[in-house]
């Protein structure tokens, strides 16, 4: 599952980074955007392209999924507490959301800054959300991306839509935070 999400990045944004940037989740274009590296006024649109592209591919999971007569379970929806994989608190879900998308914005804005190595953003960026699964799918079956969580959620539905503030705004919080930290770095 880690290297599916990681190897899914990785390719877009070597097919598609060039026309877009590769942004398929809302907290990275809020990050860029702290960071100084993204238009306000472009935000708006990819969000709203990036929640309806999350439901779009959730939509083509849950034809698959139900196609021999199962049930989806949790759809991989994120959760914390008793839908927590590993049952762990809000607390710790919180702290582990925060950190990673914190950590995922500071290696994009370093990936690809205009000192950093040439053709190599994807192989950080990609390598860097498979390191990200591997350590907080335990958690909270991972989300760092608002719109991966939207989209489970919206077929889950139940608790997953009343825990879904959680993998909105932390996010985003960690998101704006590594833009604000990349940014003054880059001044000093």
């Amino acid at each position: 599952v880690s290297l599916a999400f990681g190897l899914t990045v990785l390719t877009i944004v070597y097919s598609l980074g060039h026309i877009s940037g590769a942004h398929l989740n809302p907290a990275v274009t809020i990050g860029l955007w702290a960071g100084g590296r993204f238009s306000a006024k472009e935000i708006l649109p990819y969000v709203i392209s990036q929640i309806a592209g999350g439901i779009a591919a959730a939509a083509v999971l849950y034809i698959i999924a139900t196609g021999n007569g199962s049930e989806i379970g949790n759809f991989a929806a994120n959760g914390y507490g008793e839908h927590s994989p590993g049952g762990y608190s809000v607390v710790a879900a919180i702290v582990s959301e925060l950190v990673m998308t914190f950590v995922f914005l500071l290696i994009i804005l370093g990936a690809t800054d205009p000192k950093a190595p040439k053709g190599f953003a994807g192989l950080a960026i990609g390598l860097a959300l498979t390191l990200i699964h591997l350590i907080s799918i335990p958690v909270t079956n991972t989300s760092v991306n608002p719109a991966r969580s939207i989209s489970q959620a919206v077929f889950v539905g139940d608790w997953a839509l009343s825990q879904l503030w959680l993998f909105i705004v932390i996010p985003i919080a960690g998101a704006i935070l590594a833009g604000l930290v990349y940014k003054y770095l880059k001044a000093e």
